[in-house]
């Protein structure tokens, strides 16, 4: 399987695309104006608490005030029977106080209308560890499966991390076989970190950022998970360079796999990518056999269709059917990586009569699902027929990110017919001639909605004229949309 990172620089804007087999499966965004905050930890004042939501909300010095539940904040458990499953979680108001000052990181931007979410369970993560201040226990990726290597690793942190700072450790999967002198370099890197940190909290106003996580080129280096990447392809000389020496130092198998791309087309062009992100913007996914997927992104969860459209199959209804939904299973899983969608996720499969492929498909799509990066999981198929699914949501989708709520509909994805509008404008009328003493009324519309009222509605708005007595005159606004229009009293 061939795999590659193409990565595109300029000064207000820089975008990963991960390439596998020639396909685009995941895009990464990040503005020089809007960088993304998870990761990043700020001293912040508690201004709010909600003993009925068990959380309280930070002032952290962003635009809206940040979400700390209960459950994020980290305890001191030593002198808790920590054994008891059934002990009930304390209560928010004896947790955090208002006016209060606490360290937080931020676990997910911002998002719509909701500020960022945090938590006091700080995690600082190297290339093989993840350093934990607050925590006691050593953990171990669940990807290194080999028990041997396992406790190798294990030891090592035991040994080591009596002569640091107490905290805790999470080996990531990739520190599987790597040596006690880096993982050594590691712990040594994050403690200086650490306490770099602490000596700017003792310093810093309250609502200040504290440490900032790197951008995303140096993130994306430090968290790349594998190795089985063919290249990694730059356009921009001077990251090209900066990425060259982070992998010598910290990630040398990859070193001979940097290139500088120095083309005057577009690398994004020439691996198609920027068609494809167009795509990933619109409501209807083709699908190879002439099926196609309906994806609809709301607030509250995003649904997905499946259709057979111009796929007529060539045995018998069951089997078109079936080999739909297997399609549609891949290119779901295709669809959710690139456009980035978390939360609840529905996702309407078209009706199998038998079992067998009922659960052919969903076992498929838990297959292509592991490929996944982020932490998923799926229900059985509903009484309905519907697959109901959860993806671990950090960041805004790639809609979010790229687009805006249309200002003609407000987001709402329609407008009311020019018939519609006209009705309005009549129920205007009568209601501004019951209340006001005019001589004439001028109505200011759209082309569409005057075009209307002079043609089909005259016969209406004559009876109406003669209603009210008073004459209506119709002016054009060209500013206005098909929704707008003002009755003014003359």
């Amino acid at each position: 399987m061939s795999e590659e990172l193409l990565i595109n620089v300029t000064p207000q804007e820089t975008r990963i695309a991960f390439v596998e087999n020639g396909v685009l499966q995941e895009v990464h965004i990040e503005r020089a104006r809007k960088r993304g905050l998870v990761g990043n930890v700020y001293k912040g004042k508690v201004v709010r608490v909600l003993p009925g939501m068990q959380a309280a909300f930070v002032e952290i010095g962003l635009e809206r005030t940040a979400f700390l539940h209960a459950s994020d904040i980290a305890r001191n458990l030593e002198e808790e029977d920590v054994s008891t499953e059934n002990r009930p979680e304390p209560q928010i108001v004896s947790l955090v106080q208002e006016g209060q000052s606490v360290v937080v990181q931020v676990v997910k931007d911002p998002m719509g209308t909701k500020g960022a979410r945090l938590t006091t369970q700080i995690s600082i993560p190297s290339r093989y560890l993840v350093y934990m201040p607050g925590a006691q226990h050593v953990g171990i990726s669940q990807k290194i499966e080999n028990p041997e290597e396992r406790q190798r690793l294990k030891d090592i942190i035991t040994e080591l991390s009596v002569q640091f700072d107490p905290g805790g450790y999470i080996l990531r999967t990739v520190a599987e076989g790597v040596s006690k002198e880096a993982i050594l370099k590691d712990m040594q890197f994050l403690q200086k970190l650490w306490r770099a940190i602490v000596e700017k909290v003792e310093t810093e106003q309250d609502g200040s950022l504290v440490h900032e996580d790197l951008p995303l080129v140096m993130r994306t280096m430090r968290d790349l998970g594998d190795t089985d990447l063919e290249k990694i392809r730059i356009d921009s000389r001077e990251t090209y360079e900066r990425v060259n020496r982070f992998a010598e130092k910290f990630i040398p198998e990859l070193s001979g796999r940097i290139e500088h791309y120095p083309g005057e087309r577009p690398i994004f062009d020439i691996y198609g990518v920027e068609d494809e992100i167009r795509k990933a913007l619109l409501h209807k996914v083709q699908l190879k056999s002439g099926g196609y997927l309906i994806i609809d992104q709301t607030e509250a969860m995003t649904t997905i269709d499946v259709n057979t459209g111009a796929f007529v199959g060539h045995r018998n209804l069951e089997e078109t059917i079936f080999k739909t939904n297997l399609e549609a299973s891949q290119a779901i899983v295709r669809q959710l990586r690139l456009r980035n969608l978390g939360g609840i996720i529905i996702i309407d499969f078209i009706d199998m009569l038998d079992s067998e492929h009922r659960r052919q498909v969903l076992r498929a799509l838990e297959k292509n699902l592991e490929k996944d990066h982020a932490k998923t999981h799926i229900s059985e198929v509903s009484t309905l027929g519907l697959v109901e699914m959860t993806r671990k949501r950090t960041r805004e989708s790639l809609e979010h990110v790229l687009c805006e709520a249309c200002p003609t509909c407000s987001g709402r994805g329609s407008l009311m017919t020019a018939e519609t509008v006209c009705y309005d404008i009549f129920r205007e009328i009568l209601r501004e001639a019951r209340q006001f003493d005019a001589q004439q009324l001028l109505v200011l519309a759209s082309q569409s909605v005057v075009d209307l009222l002079v043609d089909e509605e005259s016969t209406s708005l004559a009876e109406l004229e003669e209603f009210i007595g008073k004459p209506i005159k119709l002016q054009v606004e060209s500013e206005y949309t098909q929704e707008q229009f003002d009755v003014v009293l003359m």
